[in-house]
């Protein structure tokens, strides 16, 4: 080992006594912000990540839908299904859907929710609904029924065997022209809960034919929902896409079907979250640049108490290169052992993530407003070793060149002025 960082660590960690004070603070100070990154950054990606898979779980990997409605379909679905992509047929599953709004009343509480019409059984084969049931079955859906999610249950005091009076938008066409139209009661046959609340909160699923009745649609759909096959999820851009080029080479297909991928759907959502991700990364940077202010402090009140100690390294010979770098190790070291230290506490926090949070929810009784904004009922948390990488790596940089002024002002004192200091 080269004798100033031999030195280095001996002055940072000297044998037989205590630790100094100020280098406890500089590497705490280290620590924090490396940890608040580390945390910050891994919440973030959670939320990313956790909001991909919801999209994709509750929507399929690909939309095909239209600007009118979509009659006579059976084609387009075959051509989807049939979709190649570098040679091999790409797509696992394909379900017409209908969508809209209807109003609901259930005990005299009116809610306006989304309604969705599905194929029941095409509909599985693209959608895991089953493993999102609280009660009940996808397979007792039928024309008399809806399922229900647990939030809009919740707010409207309804539970599975329930009856709900269920009002369609062409009620008022119907009073324009002088006709009357009935609210039809649809029993809850299933209570389901994906731990998304901007689903859980406002969404009943009901068989398609009953759907395409509610909105006057005849046998007509909105969309097709596209399932892929495992290991295409990062093509899902280039094979909807290739769809798009295969339903345009059909002329018997409707014009203006077109095929969006999960994330063309969502791209302004998911560039908001990325966007703050980064945004945070470079706000919590400050905190390690303030670290790096401590360090700098502390080294250089270590240069002015060991002013003689650095003249006689020079008397005897030591190189003004060499005891830069005895001093940028120090600041290096200090960044080590807080990046350390840090990436520790802030894995230990995030396995406890949820409990801390709902401790703290717990004592200004906020859980609640927690789900309502942030829209799930845990903390997500997603490591990326990219991230740790960046924020120990800056952590790193900012604490070596903390230690730089310091080591100028060590390698430019003469040995002789040096050893004369008081």
């Amino acid at each position: 080992m080269p004798w100033y960082l031999y030195l280095a660590f001996k002055q940072l960690f000297p044998t037989g006594s205590k630790v100094s004070f100020f280098l406890v603070l500089s590497v705490i100070g280290v620590g924090l912000g490396v940890s608040l990154l580390v945390i910050v950054l891994t919440v973030m990606n959670g939320f990313q990540k956790e909001i991909r898979d919801k999209i994709v779980e509750t929507s399929g990997d690909i939309r095909v839908e239209d600007r009118a409605v979509i009659y006579d379909y059976d084609e387009l679905m075959e051509v989807v299904a049939g979709v190649e992509y570098k040679g091999k047929q790409v797509v696992e599953a394909v379900s017409p859907y209908a969508y809209g709004f209807v109003m609901v009343q259930n005990r005299n509480v009116p809610v306006f929710p989304a309604i969705r019409g599905i194929d029941v059984n095409l509909e599985q084969e693209v959608i895991s609904y089953e493993k999102f049931m609280k009660s009940g079955s996808i397979d007792d859906l039928d024309d008399d029924s809806v399922i229900i999610s647990a939030g809009l249950a919740r707010k409207i005091g309804a539970f599975r065997g329930d009856t709900l009076e269920v009002i369609s938008p062409l009620i008022m066409e119907k009073l324009e022209e002088d006709e009357i139209m009935l609210p039809r009661e649809l029993r809850i046959v299933g209570i389901f809960e994906t731990g998304w609340t901007v689903i859980d909160n406002n969404t009943l699923f009901c068989t398609l034919p009953l759907m395409q009745e509610f909105y006057g649609l005849e046998d007509g759909i909105h969309g097709l929902t596209v399932r892929l096959k495992r290991g295409y999820e990062e093509d899902v851009d280039l094979i909807a896409a290739t769809i798009n080029d295969t339903i345009l080479s059909h002329d018997t297909l409707p014009l203006g079907a077109r095929a969006f991928s999960w994330l063309d759907l969502n791209r302004d959502f998911l560039f908001v979250l990325q966007l703050e991700k980064s945004v945070m990364f470079f706000l919590l940077l400050f905190v390690i640049l303030n670290s790096a202010f401590s360090i700098t402090s502390t080294l250089l009140i270590s240069v002015v108490r060991k002013t003689k100690e650095i003249g006689l390294l020079g008397a005897m010979g030591a190189s003004p290169r060499a005891l830069m770098a005895c001093f940028t190790a120090q600041g290096f070291i200090i960044g080590t052992v807080g990046s350390l230290l840090g990436v520790i506490f802030a894995t230990v926090c995030l396995a406890f993530r949820n409990q801390i949070v709902a401790f703290v929810a717990g004592i200004f009784n906020k859980e609640e407003t927690l789900i309502r904004f942030y829209q799930f009922t845990h903390l997500p948390a997603h490591y990326q070793l990219n991230d740790f990488l960046v924020v120990v790596g800056s952590a790193l940089v900012a604490s070596t060149l903390a230690g730089l002024i310091p080591a100028v002002r060590a390698s430019l004192m003469r040995p002789a002025t040096a050893l004369r200091s008081e």
